[in-house]
Protein backbone atom coordinates (compact mmCIF):
# COMPACT_ATOMS: atom_id res chain seq x y z
CA UNK A 1 0.00 0.00 0.00
CA UNK A 2 1.01 3.87 -0.64
CA UNK A 3 2.05 5.20 2.37
CA UNK A 4 -0.70 7.10 4.38
CA UNK A 5 -0.36 8.75 8.24
CA UNK A 6 -2.06 12.03 9.36
CA UNK A 7 -3.47 10.72 12.81
CA UNK A 8 -2.64 8.75 15.77
CA UNK A 9 -6.18 6.88 15.71
CA UNK A 10 -7.61 6.62 12.51
CA UNK A 11 -7.65 2.40 11.39
CA UNK A 12 -4.03 1.30 11.07
CA UNK A 13 -3.45 -0.94 8.00
CA UNK A 14 0.49 -1.31 8.00
CA UNK A 15 2.67 -0.61 11.22
CA UNK A 16 6.41 -1.41 11.72
CA UNK A 17 7.37 -2.83 15.01
CA UNK A 18 10.83 -2.56 16.40
CA UNK A 19 13.31 -5.46 17.61
CA UNK A 20 15.53 -5.77 20.29
CA UNK A 21 17.99 -8.21 18.80
CA UNK A 22 21.27 -7.76 20.36
CA UNK A 23 20.54 -5.04 22.75
CA UNK A 24 23.39 -5.50 25.30
CA UNK A 25 24.22 -2.62 26.93
CA UNK A 26 23.58 1.58 27.68
CA UNK A 27 26.51 3.88 27.61
CA UNK A 28 26.70 6.89 29.93
CA UNK A 29 28.16 9.67 27.75
CA UNK A 30 26.72 13.22 27.11
CA UNK A 31 23.73 12.76 24.42
CA UNK A 32 22.39 9.66 26.38
CA UNK A 33 22.49 11.90 30.09
CA UNK A 34 20.60 14.85 28.73
CA UNK A 35 18.30 12.68 26.85
CA UNK A 36 17.19 10.78 30.02
CA UNK A 37 18.21 13.20 32.19
CA UNK A 38 14.53 14.02 33.99
CA UNK A 39 14.60 10.31 35.23
CA UNK A 40 18.92 9.77 35.84
CA UNK A 41 18.29 11.71 39.13
CA UNK A 42 19.78 11.34 42.26
CA UNK A 43 17.38 9.65 44.79
CA UNK A 44 16.21 12.70 46.91
CA UNK A 45 13.84 11.83 50.28
CA UNK A 46 12.13 14.64 49.75
CA UNK A 47 10.33 13.80 46.28
CA UNK A 48 7.48 11.24 46.22
CA UNK A 49 8.65 9.79 43.18
CA UNK A 50 9.77 6.44 44.14
CA UNK A 51 11.09 5.17 40.71
CA UNK A 52 14.07 7.03 40.30
CA UNK A 53 17.43 5.12 41.07
CA UNK A 54 20.35 6.12 42.99
CA UNK A 55 23.23 6.75 39.92
CA UNK A 56 26.50 8.81 40.42
CA UNK A 57 27.62 12.07 38.26
CA UNK A 58 28.60 11.11 34.94
CA UNK A 59 32.66 10.36 34.57
CA UNK A 60 34.70 11.65 32.65
CA UNK A 61 34.43 11.38 28.67
CA UNK A 62 37.37 8.82 28.72
CA UNK A 63 36.06 7.27 30.95
CA UNK A 64 32.59 5.69 28.96
CA UNK A 65 30.24 3.70 30.98
CA UNK A 66 28.96 0.88 29.09
CA UNK A 67 26.39 -0.58 31.21
CA UNK A 68 25.42 -4.70 30.42
CA UNK A 69 21.57 -5.14 29.96
CA UNK A 70 20.62 -8.64 31.42
CA UNK A 71 20.23 -11.37 28.77
CA UNK A 72 17.06 -12.60 30.45
CA UNK A 73 15.48 -9.21 30.14
CA UNK A 74 16.00 -8.51 26.48
CA UNK A 75 14.80 -12.58 25.91
CA UNK A 76 11.76 -11.11 27.72
CA UNK A 77 11.42 -7.99 25.67
CA UNK A 78 11.69 -10.01 22.58
CA UNK A 79 9.03 -11.97 23.91
CA UNK A 80 6.92 -9.28 24.18
CA UNK A 81 7.89 -7.38 20.88
CA UNK A 82 6.42 -10.56 19.07
CA UNK A 83 3.11 -10.89 21.32
CA UNK A 84 2.46 -7.18 20.05
CA UNK A 85 3.43 -8.28 16.49
CA UNK A 86 1.00 -11.40 16.82
CA UNK A 87 -2.48 -8.99 18.45
CA UNK A 88 -1.82 -6.85 15.91
CA UNK A 89 -1.70 -9.41 12.93
CA UNK A 90 -4.61 -10.90 14.45
CA UNK A 91 -6.43 -7.84 14.20
CA UNK A 92 -5.82 -7.19 10.60
CA UNK A 93 -3.13 -4.75 10.47
CA UNK A 94 0.18 -5.73 8.37
CA UNK A 95 3.18 -6.32 10.32
CA UNK A 96 6.24 -4.70 8.84
CA UNK A 97 9.93 -5.40 11.26
CA UNK A 98 12.79 -3.66 10.69
CA UNK A 99 16.69 -5.27 9.60
CA UNK A 100 18.40 -6.45 13.02
CA UNK A 101 21.31 -5.18 14.94
CA UNK A 102 23.85 -7.34 13.96
CA UNK A 103 26.00 -8.57 17.10
CA UNK A 104 29.29 -7.81 15.71
CA UNK A 105 28.05 -4.44 14.94
CA UNK A 106 29.20 -2.84 18.76
CA UNK A 107 29.86 0.63 17.65
CA UNK A 108 29.07 3.80 15.54
CA UNK A 109 32.25 6.06 14.86
CA UNK A 110 31.92 9.37 13.61
CA UNK A 111 35.11 11.60 13.03
CA UNK A 112 33.83 13.95 16.20
CA UNK A 113 32.82 10.95 18.65
CA UNK A 114 32.05 7.01 18.58
CA UNK A 115 29.68 5.52 20.86
CA UNK A 116 27.69 2.00 21.41
CA UNK A 117 25.05 0.84 19.11
CA UNK A 118 21.63 0.12 19.84
CA UNK A 119 18.82 -1.62 17.73
CA UNK A 120 16.23 -0.35 16.13
CA UNK A 121 13.39 -0.36 19.01
CA UNK A 122 11.65 2.57 19.94
CA UNK A 123 11.77 2.84 15.82
CA UNK A 124 8.69 6.42 16.38
CA UNK A 125 11.40 8.52 17.85
CA UNK A 126 14.12 8.98 14.56
CA UNK A 127 11.17 8.93 12.19
CA UNK A 128 8.24 11.18 11.18
CA UNK A 129 5.17 9.93 9.11
CA UNK A 130 3.34 12.97 8.08
CA UNK A 131 1.36 12.07 4.90
CA UNK A 132 2.77 10.33 2.32
CA UNK A 133 6.09 12.02 3.35
CA UNK A 134 8.95 9.73 5.23
CA UNK A 135 10.97 12.36 7.57
CA UNK A 136 14.01 11.45 9.13
CA UNK A 137 14.49 13.35 12.23
CA UNK A 138 18.13 14.68 13.36
CA UNK A 139 18.96 12.38 16.21
CA UNK A 140 19.30 13.15 20.20
CA UNK A 141 21.79 10.24 21.32
CA UNK A 142 24.47 9.48 19.61
CA UNK A 143 23.99 6.25 19.87
CA UNK A 144 20.98 5.83 17.61
CA UNK A 145 22.40 7.86 14.87
CA UNK A 146 22.43 5.40 12.36
CA UNK A 147 18.76 3.72 13.42
CA UNK A 148 17.08 4.45 10.24
CA UNK A 149 19.31 2.43 8.24
CA UNK A 150 17.82 -0.49 9.63
CA UNK A 151 14.27 0.36 7.99
CA UNK A 152 15.89 1.08 4.49
CA UNK A 153 14.16 -1.68 2.72
CA UNK A 154 10.80 -0.42 3.84
CA UNK A 155 11.29 3.14 2.94
CA UNK A 156 12.41 2.20 -0.40
CA UNK A 157 9.60 0.37 -0.91
CA UNK A 158 7.20 3.27 0.30
CA UNK A 159 9.35 5.26 -1.67
CA UNK A 160 8.98 3.18 -5.05
CA UNK A 161 5.41 3.03 -4.69
CA UNK A 162 4.94 6.95 -4.60
CA UNK A 163 5.89 8.35 -1.22
CA UNK A 164 8.26 11.03 -0.18
CA UNK A 165 11.27 10.80 1.60
CA UNK A 166 13.09 13.55 3.34
CA UNK A 167 16.09 13.50 5.72
CA UNK A 168 16.38 16.72 7.95
CA UNK A 169 19.70 17.46 8.14
CA UNK A 170 21.87 15.62 10.23
CA UNK A 171 24.06 17.26 13.24
CA UNK A 172 27.91 16.84 14.47
CA UNK A 173 26.65 15.98 17.81
CA UNK A 174 29.99 17.73 20.06
CA UNK A 175 29.26 18.39 23.09
CA UNK A 176 28.77 22.31 21.81
CA UNK A 177 26.17 20.92 19.60
CA UNK A 178 23.59 20.27 22.83
CA UNK A 179 21.82 22.94 24.82
CA UNK A 180 22.24 22.52 28.30
CA UNK A 181 20.03 25.55 29.48
CA UNK A 182 17.26 22.71 30.09
CA UNK A 183 18.97 20.94 32.19
CA UNK A 184 20.04 23.66 34.35
CA UNK A 185 17.11 25.63 34.79
CA UNK A 186 14.26 23.32 34.78
CA UNK A 187 13.17 19.47 34.89
CA UNK A 188 10.03 17.92 35.08
CA UNK A 189 11.56 15.22 37.24
CA UNK A 190 12.99 16.87 39.74
CA UNK A 191 17.16 17.51 40.76
CA UNK A 192 18.97 15.71 38.32
CA UNK A 193 22.82 14.92 37.96
CA UNK A 194 25.42 17.02 37.38
CA UNK A 195 26.09 18.03 33.47
CA UNK A 196 29.41 18.69 33.22
CA UNK A 197 31.08 21.62 30.76
CA UNK A 198 30.83 21.00 27.29
CA UNK A 199 34.24 19.83 25.68
CA UNK A 200 35.82 21.48 22.62
CA UNK A 201 36.39 20.12 19.50
CA UNK A 202 37.46 20.98 15.96
CA UNK A 203 34.13 19.62 14.28
CA UNK A 204 32.08 22.38 16.90
CA UNK A 205 29.53 24.13 14.69
CA UNK A 206 27.56 25.47 17.97
CA UNK A 207 23.96 24.28 18.88
CA UNK A 208 22.31 22.41 16.46
CA UNK A 209 18.97 20.94 15.18
CA UNK A 210 18.21 17.79 17.58
CA UNK A 211 14.27 16.29 17.69
CA UNK A 212 12.99 13.13 17.63
CA UNK A 213 9.44 12.44 15.92
CA UNK A 214 8.27 11.25 19.55
CA UNK A 215 7.94 14.88 20.62
CA UNK A 216 5.10 15.34 17.84
CA UNK A 217 1.12 15.06 17.95
CA UNK A 218 -0.45 14.30 14.51
CA UNK A 219 -3.84 15.38 14.56
CA UNK A 220 -5.15 15.96 10.58
CA UNK A 221 -3.21 18.58 8.82
CA UNK A 222 -2.04 19.80 12.18
CA UNK A 223 0.70 19.00 14.28
CA UNK A 224 1.88 20.06 18.01
CA UNK A 225 5.51 19.90 18.36
CA UNK A 226 6.98 19.91 21.94
CA UNK A 227 9.73 22.44 22.33
CA UNK A 228 12.40 22.70 25.46
CA UNK A 229 15.48 23.31 23.84
CA UNK A 230 17.44 25.40 21.18
CA UNK A 231 18.20 22.16 19.58
CA UNK A 232 14.30 21.37 19.60
CA UNK A 233 13.40 24.86 18.46
CA UNK A 234 16.16 25.21 15.15
CA UNK A 235 14.29 21.59 13.99
CA UNK A 236 11.00 22.84 14.63
CA UNK A 237 11.90 26.02 12.45
CA UNK A 238 12.91 23.37 9.80
CA UNK A 239 9.96 21.41 10.11
CA UNK A 240 7.80 24.92 9.61
CA UNK A 241 9.31 26.22 6.61
CA UNK A 242 9.64 22.64 5.00
CA UNK A 243 5.88 21.36 5.85
CA UNK A 244 4.71 25.60 4.99
CA UNK A 245 1.15 25.25 2.96
CA UNK A 246 0.66 21.09 3.98
CA UNK A 247 0.90 21.35 7.51
CA UNK A 248 0.45 23.58 10.78
CA UNK A 249 2.56 23.70 13.25
CA UNK A 250 1.88 24.45 16.54
CA UNK A 251 4.47 24.56 19.54
CA UNK A 252 4.06 23.82 22.85
CA UNK A 253 6.90 24.76 25.72
CA UNK A 254 8.26 22.48 27.37
CA UNK A 255 5.49 20.21 27.77
CA UNK A 256 8.28 17.45 28.69
CA UNK A 257 11.98 17.37 28.93
CA UNK A 258 11.35 15.80 25.07
CA UNK A 259 8.70 13.34 24.02
CA UNK A 260 5.25 13.93 24.48
CA UNK A 261 3.66 10.21 23.63
CA UNK A 262 3.44 9.63 27.55
CA UNK A 263 2.15 12.68 28.41
CA UNK A 264 -1.03 13.07 25.96
CA UNK A 265 -2.02 10.96 23.11
CA UNK A 266 -5.23 11.60 20.90
CA UNK A 267 -7.52 8.24 20.72
CA UNK A 268 -10.18 10.10 18.49
CA UNK A 269 -11.19 12.99 17.10
CA UNK A 270 -12.39 14.96 20.14
CA UNK A 271 -10.82 12.82 23.06
CA UNK A 272 -7.16 13.09 24.50
CA UNK A 273 -5.53 10.55 27.11
CA UNK A 274 -3.36 12.90 29.16
CA UNK A 275 -1.10 12.49 32.44
CA UNK A 276 -2.54 15.39 34.14
CA UNK A 277 -5.24 18.61 32.96
CA UNK A 278 -2.19 20.62 33.40
CA UNK A 279 -1.16 19.06 30.10
CA UNK A 280 -4.22 19.27 28.27
CA UNK A 281 -4.15 22.82 29.52
CA UNK A 282 -1.13 23.89 27.87
CA UNK A 283 -2.32 22.35 24.15
CA UNK A 284 -2.96 24.88 21.63
CA UNK A 285 -6.90 25.79 22.41
CA UNK A 286 -8.38 23.88 19.75
CA UNK A 287 -6.69 20.72 21.47
CA UNK A 288 -7.60 22.04 24.85
CA UNK A 289 -10.98 22.04 24.50
CA UNK A 290 -11.36 18.09 23.58
CA UNK A 291 -12.68 15.74 25.86
CA UNK A 292 -10.03 14.36 27.98
CA UNK A 293 -8.89 10.86 29.90
CA UNK A 294 -6.80 11.68 32.70
CA UNK A 295 -4.40 8.62 33.50
CA UNK A 296 -4.67 7.36 36.84
CA UNK A 297 -1.53 6.71 39.05
CA UNK A 298 0.15 4.30 38.53
CA UNK A 299 0.75 1.74 41.04
CA UNK A 300 4.31 -0.22 42.29
CA UNK A 301 3.03 -3.62 41.72
CA UNK A 302 2.34 -2.93 37.81
CA UNK A 303 6.67 -3.40 37.52
CA UNK A 304 8.81 -5.30 38.13
CA UNK A 305 11.04 -4.86 41.00
CA UNK A 306 14.91 -4.54 39.60
CA UNK A 307 18.12 -4.17 41.86
CA UNK A 308 19.58 -0.95 43.66
CA UNK A 309 21.71 -0.26 40.16
CA UNK A 310 19.46 -0.43 37.58
CA UNK A 311 18.74 1.84 35.02
CA UNK A 312 15.81 3.00 35.00
CA UNK A 313 14.89 5.13 31.91
CA UNK A 314 10.76 6.21 31.83
CA UNK A 315 9.08 7.34 34.94
CA UNK A 316 5.85 5.25 36.03
CA UNK A 317 3.60 6.78 33.10
CA UNK A 318 5.16 4.96 30.49
CA UNK A 319 2.37 2.88 30.22
CA UNK A 320 0.40 5.79 29.10
CA UNK A 321 2.07 5.22 25.96
CA UNK A 322 -0.74 3.13 24.06
CA UNK A 323 -1.24 2.08 20.46
CA UNK A 324 -4.87 3.15 18.96
CA UNK A 325 -5.70 0.50 16.18
CA UNK A 326 -8.73 2.77 15.48
CA UNK A 327 -11.15 5.07 17.15
CA UNK A 328 -12.72 2.63 19.58
CA UNK A 329 -9.65 0.22 19.51
CA UNK A 330 -6.73 0.10 22.09
CA UNK A 331 -3.83 -1.64 23.13
CA UNK A 332 -2.50 -1.55 26.22
CA UNK A 333 -0.02 -2.70 28.56
CA UNK A 334 -1.84 -6.12 30.67
CA UNK A 335 -0.03 -4.88 33.87
CA UNK A 336 -1.60 -1.44 33.83
CA UNK A 337 -5.03 -2.36 35.36
CA UNK A 338 -5.68 1.10 36.57
CA UNK A 339 -5.60 2.53 32.72
CA UNK A 340 -7.22 -0.83 31.10
CA UNK A 341 -10.32 0.57 33.64
CA UNK A 342 -10.22 3.78 32.74
CA UNK A 343 -10.07 3.17 28.98
CA UNK A 344 -12.92 0.62 29.61
CA UNK A 345 -15.20 3.63 31.18
CA UNK A 346 -14.95 5.93 28.45
CA UNK A 347 -16.14 2.78 26.00
CA UNK A 348 -13.35 2.33 24.64
CA UNK A 349 -12.54 -1.17 23.13
CA UNK A 350 -9.03 -2.42 25.27
CA UNK A 351 -7.09 -4.82 23.60
CA UNK A 352 -4.32 -6.16 26.70
CA UNK A 353 -0.56 -6.85 25.96
CA UNK A 354 2.25 -8.05 27.57
CA UNK A 355 5.00 -5.41 27.80
CA UNK A 356 6.97 -6.15 30.79
CA UNK A 357 10.49 -4.39 31.03
CA UNK A 358 9.44 -0.96 29.30
CA UNK A 359 11.45 1.20 32.18
CA UNK A 360 14.65 -0.19 31.02
CA UNK A 361 14.17 0.02 27.65
CA UNK A 362 12.55 3.35 27.55
CA UNK A 363 8.91 2.82 25.71
CA UNK A 364 6.28 1.27 25.08
CA UNK A 365 3.80 -0.12 22.15
CA UNK A 366 3.61 3.71 21.04
CA UNK A 367 7.52 4.03 21.08
CA UNK A 368 8.03 0.78 19.61
CA UNK A 369 5.70 1.39 16.62
CA UNK A 370 6.03 3.76 13.38
CA UNK A 371 2.31 3.66 11.83
CA UNK A 372 3.09 4.09 7.88
CA UNK A 373 -0.80 3.58 6.53
CA UNK A 374 -4.00 4.52 8.26
CA UNK A 375 -7.22 5.51 6.62
CA UNK A 376 -7.30 9.46 7.81
CA UNK A 377 -6.17 12.30 6.10
CA UNK A 378 -5.48 15.90 6.53
CA UNK A 379 -8.80 17.24 8.22
CA UNK A 380 -8.88 19.84 10.19
CA UNK A 381 -9.45 18.78 13.26
CA UNK A 382 -8.52 22.07 15.26
CA UNK A 383 -10.73 25.19 13.89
Amino acid sequence: MRLNSYDEWSRLREVVVGSAENYVSHERELSFDLFFHDNLAQDNPTRSEWYYPRLTARREESDRRRLPVARAYVDELNEDLEGLADTLRGLGVTVHRPLALPAETAEVTTPAWSASVVPPLNLRDNTLVLGDEIIETPPMIRSRYFETQFLKPLFQEYFRAGARWTTMPRPLMTDASFDLSYVRTATAGGPTEPVEDPRPSPWDVGVEMMFDAAQCLRVGRDIVANVSTENHALAVTWLERHLEGRFRVHRVDRLSDSHIDSMVLALRPGLLLVRSHEVADALPAGLSRWDRIVAPTPQRNNFPRYDDDALILTSPFIDLNVLSVDEETVLVNEASPELVRALEAAKLTVVPVRHRHRRLFGGGFHCFTLDTVRDGGPEDYLT
